[in-house]
Order: structure tokens, then sequence, then C-alpha cells
């Protein structure tokens, strides 16, 4: 029996299609029915089993509300490199965290956040919990030496 295995290729854009349907709150279906699909279909292109033809992929881009490169990007957005994408040594940490549960609804809120101000305080805020947990410090300690107000 030959069982077939996707190509890296084919599965990072599957996986930046799930990340951005995901990101968006749109579900297999919803997407399915504005491609002109199944969602089962859908299911086979996000895992990187099914191969997506150019028209389609444009289609996809259009519904997700971005551009086609964007399923081709890997961190900051540089151009897809077929070199680090079948192993996990090479994995993007951002892209992994975005899979989650939890980086899909920090996006989503802080999507949401309109204040340049608010968001630049939510930054700071992140930075310093992230930088106090590094040097080995409760994160309750960064916080309180934060010289940021998030009022501010």
């Amino acid at each position: 029996m030959n069982v077939k295995t996707p190509n890296a290729i084919d599965s990072y854009v599957g996986a930046r299609i799930r990340t951005r349907r995901q990101l968006l709150g749109m579900s297999q279906e919803r997407l399915a029915e504005q491609i002109g699909v199944t969602f089962q279909q859908v299911q086979k292109y996000e895992k990187g089993i099914n191969r997506i033809g150019a028209s389609r992929l444009q289609r996809i881009a259009e519904v997700l509300h971005t551009s086609p490169s964007f399923f081709f990007e890997q961190g900051d957005s540089q151009p897809l490199a077929v070199r680090g994408l079948d192993g996990p040594d090479h994995a993007d940490p951002v892209a992994e965290f975005l899979r989650t549960k939890e980086g899909l609804v920090l996006n989503r809120a802080f999507l949401k956040i309109a204040d340049p101000e608010i968001r630049e305080s939510i930054i700071a805020l992140v930075t310093a919990m992230g930088q106090a947990e590094s040097r080995g410090l409760s994160v309750a300690a960064s916080v309180a030496d934060s010289s940021r107000p998030l009022g501010e």
C-alpha cells in the first residue's frame, strides 16, 4: 500500500492557510463554501495532502484578506526556503506559537486594540515580563518594576 507523504512546501503553505484562517476566526466549512470546495478538501489543503492550484490559492488569499505571497513567507517576511522545512530543529518559534490556542487568542485580542499607545504599553509589559523570566525573576517583580504604567 502506497501512502502519500505530503511535500514539505505543500505542508507549509497549508499550515499558513490554517493559521490565517484561525486568526480570522473562520471555520473550515466557511472557507470551503467561499472557495467552492468541501470542508474535507480544505482539511487536505491544510495538512498538505492535496496541492493547491494557483487560481485556488489566489481565491483563498482573497477570502482570507491577504496576498498569495503570505503563504510562502517564513519569519520576518522572508521568502520560503525549501531547506529547513522538513525538520523540527528549524521550526519557527513564532509560527509554532501562532498555531497554539493561546497564540490565536492573544493575537485576535491584540488586533482588536486600535489605540497604538495601548498596543505599545502591552508590548512593553510583555517584553519586561519575558526579560524578568530570562533573568530568573518572578513576573510579579517585573510588573512592579515596570517604569511605564499601562494608563500612560
